[in-house]
């Protein structure tokens, strides 16, 4: 249970209520933390969304949004400042490039959590798009099915609103306790929307990061600050030659 992440949400607290009662008492613990949980991390999760719908009328520079989970955010991390998007910002800003990015990770999310606020986050400009959802959805054991689906009508509500941005798609993997046969599907999922949807891919986010003890936090799946630095440059390899006007 050290991979299932917390979202203080209303549909949450219920989920784990059913769950509680139908499988390991363990969830009678987590839904205790999470009602301990929501005075303290409801506001940072909601700020950070909202910063990501609000334009910079005082800046011409385009925007790259990171839309994903508790990778995305910097999940454990003392500052957002070194989250791996942060990491991709100062990499923009040393090859003085005009892009400003838009960290739109809330810690538990799921491709379902992702599916239903997108289209209030595009409310923001949106010039690159990346997608790092799927993590959450792994660790549950949600049928792929879902998953992919849900990771479509994303991808398609972006183009939708806007055709033109570009997009990069940034895979993950499940540990293989979840089964061999779940893992190797998780895993196609994301290069093949990659492929249908004609995304930059990453194949694994969490290469060279991953399994390392001194590059994760006790959690053994959140990077340390110096894990999320080698993310974010490996993340700055696959998104660099997506970004127009670029030196």
């Amino acid at each position: 249970m050290t991979y299932f992440e917390i979202r203080c949400s209303i549909s949450d607290i219920r989920h784990l209520t059913k769950e509680m009662y139908t499988r390991k008492p363990i969830y009678l613990a987590l839904l205790l933390l999470v009602l301990s949980a929501c005075g303290s991390k409801q506001s940072s999760t909601t700020d950070t969304a909202a910063a990501a719908t609000k334009p910079d009328s005082a800046s011409s520079a385009k925007t790259v949004l990171f839309f994903g989970d508790s990778l995305t955010a910097g999940y454990g991390l003392d500052d957002q400042s070194q989250a791996f998007p942060a990491v991709v910002q100062n990499k923009i800003d040393s090859a003085k490039l005009p892009y400003h990015v838009v960290n739109a990770g809330v810690s538990g999310e799921t491709s379902a959590g992702g599916r239903g606020r997108i289209n209030w986050i595009l409310k923001q400009k949106v010039d690159v798009f990346v997608l790092e959802l799927g993590a959450n959805d792994g660790l549950r054991g949600i049928p792929v099915s879902e998953t992919t689906a849900n990771l479509q009508a994303i991808i398609d509500a972006v183009k939708a609103k806007y055709p033109q941005a570009k997009l990069v798609m940034l895979g993950m993997q499940v540990p293989p306790n979840m089964g061999n046969v779940y893992a190797y599907s998780f895993k196609a999922i994301f290069p093949e929307l990659a492929s249908k949807n004609k995304m930059t891919l990453m194949p694994f986010l969490l290469k060279d990061v991953a399994g390392n003890p001194k590059l994760n936090q006790k959690d053994g799946i959140h990077p340390t600050a110096e894990g999320a630095k080698i993310v974010g440059d490996n993340v700055w390899k696959a998104l660099h030659g997506e970004l127009p006007g670029k030196n």
